[in-house]
């Protein structure tokens, strides 16, 4: 079930956080690791949430949207990858949402795979990401007419 998040479910985000980026972010530094964590709560208040819950009603991943309709963040807990929740997270926010962008960080190789496999293409690059630490940014497009 895919549902907006409140508040007092930020905590519950931080901890899929930490699962999908301790086991995809490999490239992080330790100390922009901490930054990050320390700041992505920050981050949730400036875009639209959306999780994805089991059956049991825990949050398995989630997805934040701007108002411009891209989407900022997806992560999905380790424990539950390759099971296609990013792919219907995708399909809400490009056919319920009309979110046609994102920005990937240049080394998240499996990430960068997973969208290009939904049809986004590369349509710019930042030297640096949105902090203006040293890792690049590939700016996505999911073109209009493109099937996902």
């Amino acid at each position: 079930m895919i549902c907006s998040v409140h508040k007092d479910e930020y905590n519950k985000l931080l901890d899929v956080w930490v699962s999908a980026v301790q086991a995809t972010h490999h490239f992080l530094s330790n100390k922009d690791y901490e930054f990050y964590r320390e700041h992505i709560p920050v981050y949730f208040n400036h875009v639209d949430l959306y999780a994805y819950k089991d059956d049991h009603g825990v949050i398995k991943a989630f997805l934040g949207i701007s108002e411009e309709n891209k989407i900022e963040m997806l992560f999905v807990h380790n424990s539950v990858r390759g099971k296609g929740i990013g792919k219907k997270l995708m399909e809400y926010a490009i056919e319920k949402l009309d979110a046609r962008q994102v920005d990937v960080n240049e080394q998240n190789k499996q990430a960068l795979d997973f969208y290009y496999h939904l049809g986004f293409e590369e349509v710019g690059r930042d030297e640096y990401d949105g902090e203006g630490l040293n890792y690049p940014i590939l700016r996505l497009e999911l073109k209009k007419g493109k099937k996902k």
